[in-house]
């Protein structure tokens, strides 16, 4: 539940919301949070079991459980059924937020072609054919916002993740560009850049305390990140408080770069 120190949105009332990778991670805190906004969520997830346990965990304080559709985003065919199913059962999209990635470390010497593509399609491809999916409804009601979720990474820059890093830089220029398309419908397109941010699964795969100490060493706020830190920049993104606010990428990594 949102603690009271924190804002509330009047205008996230009622708001149909799709969230991709919302499952885990920041992805997961956002549909907690916009569910608490008094939002109407839907959400997409490979990840079944930990997508249908986060519905039933949202029981207290939430007026309508979020919306969960299975669904692989790299099959481009199926996104574009499940978005078209989530304005069925939930609404019209009044609010994107292109979240889903994978991180998995890799070597630039083994990266092969067909690895390549995957990565691409796993952390790039989807959010432009899922803008590309909802944006003719947005146009109709001439408003909607679509939040892209981008990474520190390539501004670091980050090593051991070539492929990861490339598609991360290529959601700034795609923000840029949907941006200038969208604006005149009213359809405002933003970015936003997490730093270290400690999930379930950084914990369990890199957060070592030497980990933590080069993190914290980096940032200027001397504290761990974590994904409601994210969540609540998400929120104003997406709440008509940022009706101005178009074509920018947001930073939040505690002063890191």
């Amino acid at each position: 539940m949102t603690p009271d120190r924190f804002a509330r949105y009047p205008s996230l009332r009622g708001k149909v919301v799709l969230i991709t990778g919302g499952g885990s991670g920041i992805g997961a805190s956002m549909v907690e949070q916009f569910a608490h906004q008094g939002a109407k969520v839907a959400f997409l997830d490979i990840a079944e079991t930990i997508s249908q346990e986060l519905v039933k965990s949202l029981t207290e304080g939430v007026e309508q459980l979020p919306f969960f559709l299975p669904c692989d985003l790299t099959d481009i065919s199926a996104l574009g059924s499940c978005i078209q199913n989530a304005e069925e059962s939930v609404g019209p999209i009044e609010v994107l937020v292109n979240n889903a990635a994978n991180d998995e470390r890799h070597e630039w010497e083994e990266t092969t072609p067909e690895y390549w593509d995957r990565m691409m399609a796993v952390n790039l491809r989807h959010h432009f054919f899922a803008i590309q999916a909802v944006a003719p409804g947005m146009k109709i009601r001439s408003q909607g916002s679509i939040i892209n979720m981008s990474s520190i990474a390539w501004m670091l820059p980050g090593t051991r993740l070539p492929a990861y890093i490339s598609a991360k830089a290529g959601i700034v220029g795609l923000t840029r560009t949907m941006a200038r398309e969208l604006g005149p419908s009213g359809i405002r397109v933003n970015c936003v850049l997490p730093g270290a941010i400690q999930t379930e699964k950084q914990r369990r795969l890199v957060w070592t305390p030497e980990y933590i100490e080069r993190i914290l060493a980096g940032q200027s706020i001397k504290r761990t990140l974590m994904p409601e830190d994210v969540a609540r920049l998400v929120l104003f993104l997406a709440a008509d408080d940022s009706s101005a606010i178009t074509n920018q990428s947001y930073v939040i990594d505690g002063g890191w770069v």
